[in-house]
């Protein structure tokens, strides 16, 4: 069990590092290079693909998370 925690942990690990570099940041970031996320909507947000990388970078976060605390339970 805890092999298989450890390889969701670097699955998780390498899936949120993606999701943070494909945020655009003031340079316009990875996302920038593709032409995403340059404009704002009428709401203030950023176009559709940076809301769902946003959404999707906070879920993998939660998720690995969730995934430390069961490691360090099962390891102590």
């Amino acid at each position: 069990m805890e092999t298989v925690l450890q390889v969701l942990q670097l699955i998780l690990s390498i899936g949120v590092i993606g999701g943070v570099l494909a945020h655009s940041g003031k340079d316009g970031g990875l996302s920038g290079a593709f032409g995403v996320g340059g404009g704002q909507g009428s709401l203030g947000g950023g176009s559709m693909l940076e809301r769902n990388v946003t959404r999707w970078t906070i879920g993998l976060s939660i998720l690995w998370a969730v995934n430390t605390i069961a490691l360090i339970k099962l390891a102590s």
